[in-house]
């Protein structure tokens, strides 16, 4: 079992009407790693919010003929979701759409509130008829209630700012602006560019932005909100610097592109240093350093560079398969059927096999057993990761200790449990190699919360509840459409 990914968000504001769907199509495909349940982009043509939204892959939902029927427009936002909190379903999927009073949104979201359930028992006991089963949805309600009360969406996003308490990275358009936000620990990456064409682009990480062909300018800083209008961008920063910097470490580790730059540090490089310290701190005697496609390669060559040992490709990932976590029920197929070992690298060979982490330990021992069937002699495994040992509340789908192995085994246990001849894990006092500095977050194996630890932080926390209410009704003021092609008309109070 691998640590399911975060999601990706996209955001467009062009100079002119031009094909801002097919720009966020491009997007979405570079940050398709960060989600593959479903996917969505709202187009804004003119104040008009037109709509497609799915189940599957980039390439699956947004088809040709899907494309084509998507609008020019000025402003579109986009989102690939893997859900850290809530149900794979289509009233899930995102960017959210809301009507109000004074108009309409769209929102697309990374991340999960640590003070979600809390916020929302509170919306359903002011009248609140919720639709989806996703924090999104709360943040959506949230910003909805202060915007009713604020002279602009910023200042509503600004309001709401001070109820939300976890990790967001927001993009969010209205009829005429294009909004970005990052909580005050910065817990989610998200940074802007430009494209020559003088339009403005909003990422979760920069090789989104180098797919589109924009520039990039820089990350949005922790507690920042950018926006952005045809006149150009404006910065609001009144909740910079209220909370310490917490950079998801896991960013580095797994879940961003190797070619992303995060908060200034290269992932591509971080990966190495962590493999180096690796070679370091569990050296080893062996003929080749393998790495476990895609993120374990980096670390391998760090590994192997210092140390001295020969960097080998032992192990070939078939391209036109998902990560592990897509079919959950077919795990043990999936590991052979994605990953084919190279006999000519490992046969009669002391094997160091590099990855990124152990969560269940399942994964790991099959791709143990595949190298011990190509003929390799010993096997070492060297993990970039410290071993997880608490619940993560900020996105990382780890909502309990229950199917930790570390929570429940010893290292020599592991070990014996995987298959391997030795076993070693990046030591947790030296995460700081990945970021060189100590402005991350590493609650999942400390258990150093920055935030209070919350209530009912299960994935499905909200279904149970949604099934019993039987929510078919559209009533009340929040309306969220999942449907495709879903147009909306033009609110003339709307003043943003």
């Amino acid at each position: 079992m691998k640590i399911h990914e975060e999601c990706g968000v996209f955001g467009v504001m062009a100079k002119e009407p031009s094909d801002v769907a097919r720009m966020c199509y491009y997007g979405l495909y570079a940050l398709q790693h960060r989600g593959q349940e479903s996917c969505g982009i709202v187009v804004n043509e003119d104040g008009l919010f037109h709509s497609h939204k799915d189940l599957g892959l980039v390439s699956e939902v947004f088809t040709g003929d899907v494309l084509s029927r998507l609008p020019k427009g000025s402003i579109a936002v986009a989102h690939a979701r893997y859900g850290t909190t809530g149900a794979t379903n289509r009233r899930n999927c995102q960017p959210i759409e809301v009507n109000h009073q004074k108009g309409h949104m769209a929102i697309a979201h990374n991340g999960n509130l640590s003070n979600a359930a809390a916020l929302r028992s509170e919306l359903e006991l002011s009248g609140a008829i919720f639709h989806t089963t996703s924090d999104t949805e709360t943040i959506a309600y949230i910003i909805t209630r202060e915007r009713l009360r604020s002279p602009s969406i910023e200042e509503a996003i600004s309001r709401a700012m001070n109820t939300l308490d976890g990790a967001y990275s927001l993009v969010i358009m209205s009829p005429q602006k294009l909004i970005c936000a990052r909580d005050p620990y910065g817990f989610r990456p998200l940074c802007y560019g430009q494209t020559e064409d003088g339009s403005y682009v909003v990422a979760s990480e920069s090789c989104a932005l180098a797919a589109v062909g924009a520039a990039f300018i820089r990350d949005v800083e922790p507690g920042e909100i950018l926006v952005f209008t045809s006149e150009g961008v404006c910065s609001r920063k009144e909740h910079c610097e209220s909370r310490e910097r917490r950079i998801c470490i896991f960013e580095y580790i797994y879940f961003a592109r190797p070619d992303s730059v995060i908060d200034g540090i290269s992932v591509h490089a971080a990966r190495q240093r962590a493999g180096a310290d690796l070679a370091k701190t569990h050296p080893i005697c062996a003929d080749v350093v393998v790495g476990v496609p895609d993120s374990g390669l980096d670390a391998a060559l760090g590994y192997s560079q210092a140390s001295g040992i020969p960097y080998g490709i032992g192990l070939i990932k078939n391209k036109y398969i998902g990560r592990t976590f897509i079919a959950p029920d077919a795990r043990a197929d999936q590991v052979r059927i994605k990953l084919a070992p190279i006999r000519e690298t490992v046969e009669g060979k002391r094997v160091v096999l590099i990855d990124d982490s152990i969560v269940r330990g399942t994964t790991c021992a099959r791709i143990v057993r595949l190298l011990r069937e190509a003929g390799a002699k010993e096997i070492h495994m060297r993990v970039t990761a410290p071993p997880f040992l608490y619940p993560c509340y900020y996105g990382t789908d780890i909502d309990s200790r229950e199917s930790l192995i570390a929570c429940h085994h010893s290292i020599p246990e592991i070990c014996q449990m995987i298959g391997a001849d030795s076993l070693g894990y990046l030591p947790v006092e030296h995460l700081h190699c990945l970021t060189c500095h100590d402005h991350y977050c590493s609650a999942c194996f400390c258990g150093e919360y920055p935030t209070p630890i919350p209530k009912g932080t299960s994935k499905r926390r909200f279904e149970q509840r949604l099934s019993e209410k039987h929510l078919t009704s559209t009533s009340g003021f929040f309306c969220p459409q999942v449907g495709p092609n879903y147009p909306r008309g033009r609110l003339d109070s709307e003043n943003d």
